[in-house]
């Protein structure tokens, strides 16, 4: 059986997907990333959609479902490379995949990703410009 791999990054799980998807083939992976999450205490997950270029409500599902389920697992989800195509194709389906962060790339996403658990585990007491407003 054909499985999509799933590599541990650190705190994150980084999935590229490499081929189209098929139903039995995303499940699967929805269920591997879970079980991976579970297992690793991974606390962000990175897919990786550059090579994919179409994708149906079923999919738009999975990938919804795993940023739900990766988020009660306290894990954040973030999509990259998705095409234009793509990202037409959800919209007009009536997905917004909400609980889904995206960004443009890997590198971005990973970005991305270390803001939103601030992997060194420091409290957010900094705001985005700078100001330290928890040290009082």
């Amino acid at each position: 059986m054909e499985k999509i791999p799933i590599l541990k990054m650190g705190q994150f799980l980084l999935v590229t997907i490499q081929i189209d998807l098929y139903d039995r083939l995303a499940l699967n992976l929805e269920a591997d990333l879970v079980q991976m999450v579970s297992k690793t205490g991974a606390r962000g997950v990175l897919i990786d959609i550059s090579a994919v270029s179409i994708v149906d409500s079923f999919m738009g599902r999975i990938i919804g479902n795993i940023a739900s389920m990766s988020k009660i697992m306290d894990a954040e989800t973030v999509v990259v490379g998705m095409q234009p195509a793509v990202a037409i194709t959800l919209i007009e389906l009536g997905l917004p995949l909400t609980g889904v962060h995206t960004a443009l790339d890997v590198e971005k996403g990973m970005a991305l990703l270390r803001k939103k658990i601030l992997v060194d585990g420091e409290e957010d007491d900094v705001d985005d410009d700078g100001a330290d407003y928890g040290s009082e």
